[in-house]
C-alpha cells in the first residue's frame, strides 16, 4: 500500500507539465511546435533560454518536492526510505512522460529525474551534472549527455546500494535496482527516436531551431 500511495502520489505530482502551462501563458502551444515535446529541451529551442530554465527548474521541483516529504515521512524507516523516495519519483515520472489529459503525451523525464537526483544523493547529483555540461558543451547533444546522466545513475545506485550507503534492508535492495534500472529504461525509451538520429549523425544540436 505504502508503495501504491507513493506511486499514485508521484503521478499526480508529474501531471503538472511546466512547459505546457508555461508556453500557454505566453500564448503558445508547445505541443504544436519544434519537437512537440513539451519537456524543458522543447521549450528551450521555441520559446528560448530563460524559458527553458523555467520550465527546466519547474519540472525538477515537482520531483524534488514530493521526494523530499516522502524522505521526512520516512525518516524512522531508513531500511525503507530510499525505496519509497524511488518509487514516488517513478511514479512522477511516468506523470511527466504519460499525463492523461494531454493524450499522454508529455516530456521525456530528464529534468524530472534531475530532481530525483537532488532529494537522493547529493554525490550522485554532482557527477551526473558535470558529465551532463561537459558532454553537452562539446557536442551540443543534449540528448546524448540526458541518456549518459540515467546511466551513469544506475552505475551509482547497484554501487551505493549495494555498499550499503542508504541503509537499505538487503531484501529491498533487488527492488531498488528494478526501479533504478526502470527510471534508467524510461528515459532510454523515451529517447529512442533521439538514438536513432544519433547513430545516424543528424540529431538536432542546441541552439539549432528544430
Amino acid at each position: 500500500m505504502e508503495r501504491l500511495i507513493c506511486l499514485a502520489a508521484g503521478y499526480l505530482c508529474g501531471l503538472i507539465q511546466t512547459g505546457y502551462f508555461y508556453s500557454k501563458a505566453h500564448n503558445v502551444d508547445i505541443r504544436s511546435v519544434g519537437s512537440g515535446n513539451t519537456g524543458s529541451t522543447n521549450v528551450l529551442r521555441v520559446m528560448g533560454l530563460k524559458s527553458g530554465l523555467i520550465v527546466f527548474i519547474g519540472d525538477s521541483f515537482k520531483t524534488l518536492i514530493p521526494c523530499l516529504i516522502v524522505r521526512m515521512v520516512f525518516a524512522d524507516r531508513p531500511e525503507i526510505m530510499y525505496l519509497m523516495i524511488l518509487y514516488t519519483a517513478f511514479g512522477v515520472i511516468l506523470g511527466h512522460n504519460y499525463p492523461f489529459y494531454l493524450q499522454f503525451k508529455g516530456g521525456k523525464g530528464i529534468a524530472a529525474t534531475a530532481g530525483l537526483l537532488a532529494a537522493l544523493d547529493w554525490r550522485v547529483m554532482l557527477m551526473c551534472l558535470a558529465a551532463f555540461i561537459i558532454i553537452v558543451a562539446a557536442t551540443r547533444y543534449v540528448s546524448l549527455g540526458s541518456l549518459v546522466v540515467v546511466t551513469i545513475f544506475l552505475i551509482c545506485m547497484v554501487f551505493f546500494g549495494g555498499r550499503g550507503d542508504y541503509g537499505l534492508a538487503p531484501g529491498y535492495l533487488p527492488e531498488f535496482y528494478v526501479l533504478s534500472a526502470a527510471v534508467t529504461a524510461m528515459a532510454f525509451w523515451r529517447h529512442r527516436a533521439n538514438i536513432g538520429r544519433l547513430l545516424h549523425g543528424n540529431e538536432n544540436k542546441i541552439g539549432k531551431k528544430k
